[in-house]
């Protein structure tokens, strides 16, 4: 690769995260300031779908920092951050009933999620020792090492590459929710959609840049072998 395409690469690398987590920051701040017609909070939200969905052993708690709502399949629970927890905003329902979409895929047992899951342990392990082969490989130009290096970054490429279609699906899961539940309305269906899909570009910005990288270091094993 010639310097230009480094500099645009390492461009890429740096602007597309940052612009994806700018733009979930600005639509989330946007609507949750505006309130839901519905009064509901997002723990009144997350327990009026898990609920109608016959989920009542899930549990709904509130989480500390900001964004840091997520489902744990361990221990069957809807962690939803202080001020979706507590407040009826738009922003907040959007992301009580993603969350709250995570807990009916696992009780579906969506494959998806259920293959993601199993992937976390391979995962923990492989992200931390993959750049430790590909840094040996490189500066000793050992390709057999740099190739079980990107084999091993190549496990986490593929649990993002699969946390895309789990994260879609419970966002098209939400919205259905929210809808058959009549806890929005019609006019908030666009704002909901769009700070659910300010939070997914988030994961797509994360795949790209993994895919990315997987490709350049497949590029440089390719030339290592041809030298």
């Amino acid at each position: 690769m010639s310097l230009g395409s480094y500099l645009i690469y390492f461009a890429v690398l740096l602007i597309l995260p940052l612009w994806a987590q700018f733009k979930l920051k600005r639509t989330y701040g946007k609507y949750s300031k505006v309130r839901s017609t519905s009064g509901l909070n997002g723990a009144q939200v997350a327990r009026q779908i898990l609920d109608e969905n016959g989920l009542h052993d899930v549990k709904v708690v509130e989480s500390r920092g900001m964004l840091s709502d997520h489902y744990n399949p361990m221990t069957k629970t809807v962690a939803l951050s202080s001020h979706n927890f507590h407040e009826a905003s738009v922003a907040g329902t959007a992301v009580a009933a993603h969350e709250v979409g995570h807990a009916i895929q696992d009780a579906e047992d969506y494959s998806f999620l259920r293959f993601r899951h199993r992937l976390v342990p391979v995962v923990n392990i492989s992200s931390n020792a993959s750049w430790i082969f590909i840094m040996i490989g490189i500066f000793s130009s050992l390709p057999g090492m740099l190739l079980l290096g990107i084999g091993l970054l190549a496990v986490g490429v593929l649990f993002q590459l699969i946390t895309l279609p789990v994260e879609f699906n419970a966002s098209n899961r939400a919205m259905d929710q929210l809808l058959s539940a009549n806890i929005i309305r019609n006019e908030e269906e666009p704002h909901a959609k769009k700070v659910l899909n300010a939070a997914a570009m988030t994961y797509v910005a994360a795949t790209a840049v993994a895919v990315l990288e997987l490709a350049r270091l497949l590029l440089i094993y390719t030339n290592m072998n041809r030298s």
